[in-house]
């Protein structure tokens, strides 16, 4: 099964629409069945992941979005009910989880009519990473200790960027 289609499975158990990401001219990819998946295009090669989050965000019609990378084979269904509980009753303008002295930028839950409007000045002024979008929002947090209950094994906040991330050569 290609890497991207378990990050889609795991979102579309908790939530009803799942907006994917592509590159401006890219194919799109082939999706598990059944799952509910719309595309949306990076308005230029290059940019980084707030421009891929800020083409996503305009996509979505709800008032939360949960934003995952597709290189994020094991989120754990738990850890994301969680994190939509949390955003739910929180009048922050996003949920991330804590580890160790920092905050995670994936997953997280961002309320998306702030976040939309914060990635785009944001991207005016030059900056191109994801962390910099949850700085600039209101962010609440889930501790270490509550989302590590949920999943012990830190599965969540697995990303495959190589390779060896998979436990390969």
């Amino acid at each position: 099964m290609p890497l991207l289609h378990h990050a889609v499975i795991r979102l579309a158990e908790v939530c009803g629409d799942v907006v994917v990401v592509l590159s401006p001219e890219g194919p799109e990819p082939a999706l598990p069945l059944g799952a509910p998946v719309r595309f949306a295009r990076d308005a230029a090669e290059h940019e980084g992941p707030l421009a891929g989050t800020y083409a996503g965000l305009r996509a979505v019609g709800t008032e939360h979005a949960l934003l995952a990378g597709g290189d994020m084979p094991d989120l754990q269904t738990v850890v994301l009910i969680e994190m939509l509980r949390v955003a739910a009753e929180v009048s922050a303008d996003a949920v991330a989880l804590q580890d160790a002295d920092r905050v995670r930028p994936l997953p997280c839950v961002v309320r998306v009519g702030p976040a939309t409007e914060a990635a785009h000045a944001l991207l005016h002024e030059g900056h191109r990473r994801l962390r910099d979008l949850l700085d600039a929002l209101r962010t609440a947090v889930v501790d270490e200790p509550t989302w590590r209950g949920l999943d012990p094994e830190r599965r969540s906040l697995v990303d495959v960027d190589e390779l060896s991330d998979l436990g390969g050569d």
